[in-house]
């Protein structure tokens, strides 16, 4: 895991003053060294994390030639492999980093190099000899990748925070962005909520050439897969080789690693692949609500840890120690979004650090890759139906109307926007079934947009790298090419990987109901905290801008009665904060221990 940015100037050469203070802003994802590469009109920087050939590795990568420059954040699972296919065709390597074999594939195999590539990774690649840079990132969007097309250069980092000092002018939002990261959580699709950045979409290349052309290529698309009609036994056989073949791959790494565990099936089905392929103790993080037991379920994740032998860590969550971070949680997050489990997995990242780890496994993509979410499970009555391209599918946000006409202000009410998740449906193949154009869609967006930020920008900010096995892409092409039959039951989701995992753990814990990942917003934000948003939130600056204050006033005034609106106010603290790091700051870190109220103030 790393952090990078660059430019890329067309007036001029590059300016080494660009380039640190892009590094600066990146030093959080690699803190173990940096270096910057500058030649004519591009700059790269790169700030490390060492996980794989510690001793050596630095970036920027150079070619034999000195043509050729190359900075990558995140890992190429299958390096050893591809690294033996190079060197057989005569390609010499000059380290045993796994970042490398990407610059060799890409001197060997000319631009169709990336269907070689396993892994999570966001590159640039400076390509002299045709003056052109080379972007590009991973097929599920694991790592993130923000480019700027400014009028005398291009730029691009990990975080847009690296990006925010060089916009013309004053950064601006955009409205229907924020209409839609309110209603879900989240933003999908390329642009940000700020004017003029974008992030590169996954399983895209980018090329951009001295001469201000800009070149997109799309190198894989789960719309291309068809669904396969085989038995369990057939898809187990078949699993079993693949999912060791894939995990195998990701345990490659020379430093302490953990896993972080929520009581459900998919984090128990990691850790029982580490313990049966991983060789010494596995440390296992879980949350604990002291005071919502109910809430949680740590119950469940001690059992599962005692009975594979792992250790356990709990990691005890009161509300009065999480707002003196919540700033620093939001400029860590980078990005706009109010899915409030960042909060647990900021802690979980906060507790890892504090052991020394480097590296953690998490279960993300097991819903989306083996439809493990109860919405999937309405394909189980669709079933016999020929067609399902009159079918909806999420539909709803989080605000309700009512809410929206009270609370929201002009520009946000104007700035009503169609669901996202819609033209998506409409574009996936027809031929599918229901089940499997859900997961489409949720891949393409919640799975990109929030579960990966999330992951990402949580565990960087304390200087971890995550690991995501379920979303190997081979993993999740077999798991979308499933037939229907061992996706969705009457009563339950993930019925193929409920069958496999019956090999590592008893069938009682697997057939359990699935309890899900809560946060007890709704309780945290009442009683004393409720009064201090009442005095702070209507006139907070951002928030006058956007919302009404007599509908924020009764927003506040039925959460300290009644309750039941945690989530909405939730929306506007994070979005009050985001907008006074990265609007009215540009970018610039907060203390260590804000007061978050203060802050807001």
């Amino acid at each position: 895991m790393c952090g990078i940015a660059g430019v890329l100037s067309w007036k001029g050469p590059a300016r080494p003053k660009m380039l640190h203070k892009m590094k600066n802003r990146l030093t959080h994802r690699g803190p173990d060294s940096q270096g910057i590469y500058l030649q004519g009109p591009v700059g790269l920087v790169h700030t490390r994390l060492s996980i794989i050939d510690v001793s050596g590795g630095s970036q920027p990568i150079i070619s034999s030639s000195g043509r050729q420059a190359l900075v990558a954040n995140g890992e190429i699972y299958n390096f050893k492999e591809v690294r033996e296919r190079l060197e057989l065709k005569g390609r010499a390597f000059i380290s045993h980093s796994d970042s490398e074999v990407i610059l060799q594939a890409y001197l060997e195999y000319g631009l169709d190099f990336l269907r070689h590539l396993a892994g999570m990774f966001a590159f640039a690649i400076w390509d002299g000899e045709r003056n052109s840079l080379i972007l590009a990132r991973d097929r599920l969007g694991i790592k993130p990748l923000y480019y700027l097309v400014g009028r005398d250069f291009f730029l691009f980092a990990s975080e847009k925070k690296a990006l925010l000092p060089f916009l013309a002018g004053e950064p601006e939002i955009r409205p229907e962005a924020l209409f839609e990261t309110l209603q879900y959580q989240f933003l999908t699709g390329e642009k940000t909520l700020v004017q003029g950045i974008n992030r590169l979409p996954p399983a895209e290349m980018l090329i951009v050439y001295l001469h201000r052309r800009l070149e997109r290529r799309r190198y894989w698309s789960p719309a291309t897969l068809r669904p396969r009609r085989l038995g369990f036994e057939e898809a187990r056989d078949q699993f079993d080789l693949l999912f060791e073949e894939v995990f195998v791959q990701h345990l490659r790494c020379e430093v302490p690693l953990g896993v972080f565990l929520s009581g459900g099936l998919d984090s128990a089905v990691i850790l029982a692949c580490l313990r049966t392929l991983k060789a010494g103790p596995v440390r296992a993080f879980t949350v604990v609500y002291p005071q919502d037991p109910g809430v949680d379920e740590f119950a469940r994740a001690r059992w599962v840890a005692r009975h594979l032998g792992a250790s356990l860590i709990p990691v005890r969550l009161h509300p009065e120690d999480i707002w003196p971070h919540l700033p620093r949680l939001v400029w860590a997050l980078d990005e706009f979004m109010w899915d409030p489990a960042c909060v647990p997995t900021f802690f979980l990242a906060h507790t890892a650090q504090k052991h020394h780890l480097k590296v953690v496994y998490t279960g993300e993509g097991g819903d989306e890759v083996f439809a493990g979410y109860g919405r999937y499970r309405k394909g189980f009555f669709l079933r016999f139906l020929r067609s399902v391209a009159r079918v909806s599918y999420r539909g709803r946000g989080h605000w309700p109307p009512l809410w929206q006409e009270k609370v929201f202000g002009h520009p946000l009410k104007a700035a009503v926007c169609q669901p996202p998740f819609r033209w998506l449906w409409a574009k996936s193949p027809r031929s599918w079934g229901f089940v499997t154009r859900a997961q489409y869609v949720d891949i393409q967006t919640e799975l990109a947009d929030d579960l990966l930020v999330k992951v990402d920008r949580m565990l960087m900010g304390h200087g971890l790298e995550g690991r995501v096995p379920f979303l190997d892409h081979r993993v999740v092409e077999f798991g979308l090419c499933l037939p229907s039959y061992l996706k969705v039951g009457p009563h339950q989701g993930k019925v193929f990987l409920r069958r496999w995992a019956e090999a590592l753990l008893p069938r009682d814990y697997l057939w359990s109901k699935k309890k899900g990942f809560h946060v007890p917003l709704d309780r945290w934000l009442k009683g004393p905290i409720i009064s201090g948003l009442q005095k702070t939130l209507p006139h907070n600056r951002a928030l006058r801008n956007w919302f009404d204050p007599g509908g924020l006033r009764e927003l506040l005034t039925f959460q300290e009665g009644r309750g039941g609106l945690g989530g909405l106010i939730w929306s506007l603290i994070v979005f009050a904060l985001w907008h006074r790091i990265f609007i009215e700051e540009k970018g610039e870190p907060p203390g260590s221990r804000e007061d978050f109220l203060d802050f807001m103030a």
